[in-house]
């Protein structure tokens, strides 16, 4: 018996060595990826404007991460053709892609839900093309359940008005996070075949995972595999969800040697904090945002996220030229170069409130930023006065909720404030880019 539990010992010890091996390798690759992404591109004055005389070739719609959410689809779908039916620049939409995980489990009772939705409300003369996510991956006949409800294949390349659009879905290895090698080749193939043929439009990657260490969330909700597929090809531009990390995060694009955006999701937003991912902060179930991409015959790309809810444009990127590295201006290092340290008004003031289950709800003036960027998180301090500290704390700024608000606020136990005292609140922000304003500091009375 002795013997068997020396054994089994050394085996979990094996076994838990291998387990922190494994994570002390990836802490190191990502930081050794992550200096190589700060350190790419030069620094620009300012980033890219849309010209006035921009005229599209294409417009495609893109959407991830709907999990049933079809009441936002549908939405989707009919919030574009009201935008675009009648623009004077370029009027209609050409396609539109769903980057996976349009089901909970992958099971036929969501495929048709989801695909009767489209069918009722995308027109007939519009290209839809839709992808397996790892949810779709959770029924082990998912090939033969997608197959049955699209015209198309999990992995399939479409071309619309001259420019080349894949769809990569990937095959399962083993679990529903790997791809394939024979899947990832085919990835890379298409890829070389549409630089044959593109002239100098750009090349676009529709797949549900992130490329590791692009975009925000990438860290984590990634997939590797595919890096090495558009390493070094300054056409391609992914599109990519898996992460529910909110669009409205500047981090969400990036350029290395090839453009990366990540276009948020349909359902439910999740963020990290402290450098922590599966986060779920206030709100985070009013997720609504679709990506739309405008692209011209010489290279130049116009991409912008918008939100359904708010029924409104929020973020607005430029790309020149897809041909040209040196002219990429939403590198890590740029887009970090341009971003500035919250800025807190003189006038901030702080106040507080009773919710319904009698805590408090404390809000203060919000931080300032350039236009663009974000708050990313706040740090709060409330001292008594005496200045002993009552509570402190970090939360995720509300950035990905679209509205006029000129306010932030945090809940705090009934048990934490007393009724008749005055409190200091101390309040730091931190931008995407992790700059910090000075401390704001703000009174408030509990009556």
């Amino acid at each position: 018996m002795k013997k068997i539990l020396i054994k089994t010992a050394k085996i979990i010890g094996i076994i838990l060595g291998s387990i922190i091996g494994f994570v002390a390798l990836l802490c190191i690759i990502t930081l050794l990826w992550g200096a190589a992404q700060m350190s790419r591109g030069s620094v620009t004055e300012s980033l890219p404007v849309v010209p006035d005389d921009f005229t599209p070739a294409v417009r495609l719609v893109v959407y991830t991460d709907t999990h049933n959410e079809n009441e936002n689809v549908a939405d989707a779908i009919d919030t574009a053709y009201a935008l675009f039916d009648n623009d004077s620049t370029y009027k209609g939409v050409d396609g539109f892609f769903g980057l996976g995980d349009f089901t909970s489990i992958g099971t036929e009772g969501d495929y048709e839900a989801y695909v009767n939705t489209l069918k009722e409300h995308i027109r007939e003369e519009t290209v839809y093309i839709n992808i397996c996510g790892n949810h779709e991956f959770k029924q082990d006949n998912y090939k033969e359940i997608f197959e049955k409800y699209f015209p198309h294949g999990p992995d399939t390349v479409t071309e619309i008005n001259g420019f080349t659009c894949i769809g990569f879905s990937g095959e399962k290895l083993l679990t529903e996070w790997t791809f394939t090698p024979k899947s990832t080749s085919w990835l890379s193939d298409e890829i070389h075949k549409a630089e044959e043929t593109a002239g100098d439009k750009p090349i676009f990657v529709f797949l549900h995972p992130h490329p590791f260490g692009t975009v925000y969330g990438s860290s984590f909700w990634c997939s590797p595999q595919v890096n090495p597929a558009f390493a070094g090809h300054s056409k391609v531009i992914n599109f990519s969800g898996h992460s529910h990390f909110p669009m409205n995060d500047p981090r969400s694009i990036n350029q290395s040697t090839y453009t990366s955006v990540g276009v948020g999701a349909m359902a439910r937003f999740e963020t990290d904090k402290n450098y922590m991912v599966g986060q779920h902060p206030e709100r985070y179930e009013d997720a609504a945002q679709f990506c739309v991409v405008e692209a011209d015959n010489d290279g130049s790309v116009r991409i912008r996220g918008y939100d359904l809810i708010s029924d409104s444009y929020f973020c607005d990127y430029f790309i020149e030229n897809v041909n040209d590295t040196d002219t990429f201006a939403y590198t890590y290092k740029n887009m970090k170069a341009n971003d500035e340290a919250p800025l807190f008004p003189e006038n901030a003031k702080a106040s507080v409130s009773t919710d319904e289950n009698g805590d408090y709800r404390v809000t203060f003036t919000e931080a300032e930023v350039p236009e663009g960027y974000i708050v990313h998180e706040y740090e709060v301090k409330i001292t008594d006065e005496k200045g002993n500290e009552v509570y402190s704390d970090n939360f995720v700024a509300p950035y990905y909720i679209v509205d006029d608000e000129d306010t932030q606020g945090f809940t705090v136990s009934k048990d934490v404030l007393t009724k008749g005292n005055t409190y200091t609140l101390t309040v730091t922000a931190e931008s995407a880019y992790r700059l910090y304003s000075d401390p704001a500091v703000m009174t408030f009375s509990v009556n």
